[in-house]
């Protein structure tokens, strides 16, 4: 089989984005980490197709996976790259609407920025102190979508990221799933940097668009912020968290940031 792909980023968050209206596309999880291989493939932290809305919720739906081959639930700078992807493929103007595992998901445009909102966050959970094996740590955990545990660090340049990063994903703590990993450092007031080990991608990803969602939002209730928070993430990008506060939990989040088209190809799978 040929596929046709296009690729994107978002943040440095990069991703795979084929065509399956029609249906003709079927992968195994085994294709997809191939595809997704930087060394053997083309190269992705995932892989999107489009596809119809089965439930009539939303204007499309997509199937994603983790570069790994694994189905991943959510994926915010993934959702950005995949709306432009849709506004490209069939003119749509002003926004588009598709479904998730999560659930519907709609987004903006402004020019190559996109604004998605992101689904109900629930499981809060602030300062829960975990064994790690530096120490006890006070680790936050905010599902955003699909599972992220915050760790604030004083200097995220020197944070062990994909060392404790695995440790934390694969802690008993947040069996059976395991988590992603979140590393914050509060640079000023609603200003905050991140970088993400990713659950699927084992490893660190320059942005995590659900990650910095959570991190913004767990940040107001640790840090004082208030909203919106900006987002320096590893790739150099700035992403932008709007919420609101409701009761225990948060209500009406959306993230903004840059949407990019990297490249077309044809690929043998």
């Amino acid at each position: 089989m040929i596929l046709e792909f296009t690729k994107m980023n978002g943040a440095g968050n990069d991703f795979i984005i084929a065509d399956n209206r029609a249906g003709a596309i079927q992968l195994t999880p085994e294709q997809v980490a191939r595809l997704c291989h930087r060394q053997r493939g083309i190269g992705a932290d995932g892989l999107m197709l489009l596809v119809p809305c089965p439930s009539g919720k939303a204007d499309w739906a997509w199937e994603f996976w983790n570069s790994d081959g694994s189905r991943a639930e959510m994926c915010g700078n993934g959702a950005r790259c995949f709306a432009r992807y849709i506004q490209r493929l069939t003119g749509a103007k002003d926004h588009v609407t598709f479904e998730t595992v999560a659930g519907v998901i709609t987004a903006t445009f402004q020019g190559e920025r996109v604004t998605i909102n992101l689904t109900p966050p629930h499981g809060l959970r602030l300062n829960e102190q975990v064994p790690l094996v530096d120490g006890t740590t006070a680790i936050h955990s905010l599902n955003t979508g699909v599972p992220h545990a915050v760790l604030f660090v004083p200097d995220a340049d020197k944070a062990m990221v994909n060392q404790v990063g695995a440790e934390v994903r694969y802690h008993a703590h947040f069996k059976p799933k395991g988590t992603n990993v979140n590393f914050a450092q509060v640079l000023e007031p609603n200003h905050i940097r991140v970088r993400t080990y990713e659950r699927g991608v084992e490893g660190e990803t320059l942005a995590c668009g659900t990650g910095v969602s959570a991190a913004a939002m767990i940040a107001s209730r640790v840090q004082g912020f208030t909203s919106p928070v900006k987002v320096l993430v590893q790739g150099g990008d700035t992403l932008e968290v709007s919420f609101q506060s409701a009761g225990a939990g948060f209500a009406d989040v959306r993230l903004n940031g840059p949407a990019d088209f990297s490249f077309e190809g044809r690929v043998e799978v």
